[in-house]
């Protein structure tokens, strides 16, 4: 197929086919990450439903983002051979499916156990999903088309924290768990006849070899291997902030009402409006000037979280949340530029460091929060992120002495 033939069929912004993609991605994103995070806001419930300590209480949300990040590494190479669209399709009810699952039956391990095959559900759309975007979007349109998938992700995670930490004030945990796998059976139902089929998919048979040569490929680029290792730091304080903002407002000065903990997730509306525009920003200014200046953001608000005023508290987070979906968003979409040939699997290489600094980072800060509480937590991932400003410097500094070198064949 000719360049010309291949562009005509790339689907740009305003066409009918675009909108679907859209809103059926923009679902997918909810369902997927609804199901990955109702469990955070319900940390401090869990660990008293089941008697284990607040480290412990991570482990349903940490297990999950270990397995999503260890699939991911293979459903995108998966995905090569059988498609984008069947595995979304399938990871999609089998995420709603295990939700409801893990309701039914509430007993520990078992709990644990469909929260890992829960996190290796999810992979099917976290990995394939930005893949299908730089397949079927006009490489003018993906990085807008990244930001709204981003925003889906985005408010799936606030809605699951949000129903999950209101209802269990009024309802069981059980029972909001099994209404949000009920709302994720019918967004993976309306998935399925929404989302357009692959127009540029080709099929790959599966090979150790081919894997090995775009792993190799992708970490022989040095700004892959700096976005790999930002998005590690970045989705780690991100998450252990999060965790432990639960335990930090039920407790002196603050003891807030458990509603009142599911309602602080209405800060990823700043997410929100931030992954969309944190692209257009990028094009207009610069990738590596605009991600430094959100992790500058990220820091300077670490300290508005440390006072003990609830007012200045939330409006800390908000920036938080506000600088960290505006980096992810341009640390993702970087991705898929500078990875090129081997998009799935520099998505899968990006979102597997992503995922396992959640998981490592996320439980990792519980440790740290139960030695040196609320302070020691925030003054270690301002460490963090100062490493991150680093290295992203450095990233800064690759780009202008040197021409995007994108990854190809």
């Amino acid at each position: 197929m000719s360049d010309s033939q291949s562009q005509t069929q790339q689907i740009e912004h305003d066409s009918p086919q675009f909108k679907a993609i859209l809103l059926s991605l923009f679902l997918a994103g909810f369902a997927s990450f609804s199901a990955l995070y109702c469990v955070q806001p319900m940390m401090p419930i869990l660990a008293q439903f089941f008697q284990v300590s607040p480290t412990q209480s991570s482990f349903p949300l940490s297990f999950s983002t270990f397995a999503l990040a260890a699939a991911l590494l293979f459903t995108g190479l998966i995905s090569d051979r059988v498609g984008r669209k069947p595995i979304m399709v399938v990871a999609l009810f089998s995420a709603a499916l295990l939700l409801i699952a893990s309701a039914l039956l509430p007993q520990w391990s078992f709990f644990l156990s469909t929260r890992v095959l829960i996190g290796m559900a999810v992979s099917g759309v976290a990995a394939v999903a930005m893949t299908y975007i730089g397949e079927e979007i006009a490489a003018k349109d993906v990085g807008f088309a990244m930001g709204l998938y981003i925003s889906g992700t985005a408010i799936g995670g606030m809605s699951g924290r949000l129903i999950a930490g209101v209802l269990v004030d009024f309802i069981s945990w059980q029972h909001a768990t099994l209404i949000i796998g009920v709302i994720n059976l019918a967004i993976a139902i309306l998935f399925y006849w929404l989302l357009p089929n692959s127009r540029n998919f080709q099929s790959y048979p599966i090979q150790l070899s081919r894997f090995k040569q775009a792993f190799a490929k992708n970490l022989a680029d040095p700004k892959l291997r700096i976005l790999f290792l930002q998005g590690f730091i970045l989705m780690g304080c991100f998450v252990s902030v999060f965790n432990y903002m639960s335990y930090h407002l039920l407790d002196a000065p603050f003891a807030l009402p458990q509603t009142w903990i599911g309602l602080i997730s209405v800060a990823y509306l700043a997410g929100i409006y931030s992954s969309p525009r944190a692209a257009q920003w990028g094009q207009k200014f610069g990738r590596e000037k605009v991600l430094p200046l959100m992790l500058l953001v990220m820091w300077a608000s670490l300290a508005l979280m440390l006072l003990n005023q609830l007012a200045v508290v939330l409006v800390g987070l908000l920036i938080f949340t506000f600088a960290f979906f505006a980096a992810h968003s341009l640390c993702s979409s970087w991705v898929t530029v500078q990875s090129l040939q081997y998009r799935a699997v520099g998505s899968s290489l990006y979102l597997f460091c992503y995922y396992l600094g959640s998981s490592v980072l996320g439980s990792g800060s519980g440790l740290i929060w139960e030695r040196w509480d609320w302070p020691g937590l925030l003054i270690f991932i301002a460490s963090l992120l100062l490493l991150g400003l680093i290295l992203t410097l450095y990233l800064k500094k690759l780009s202008s002495t040197a021409p995007t070198a994108q990854i190809k064949n």
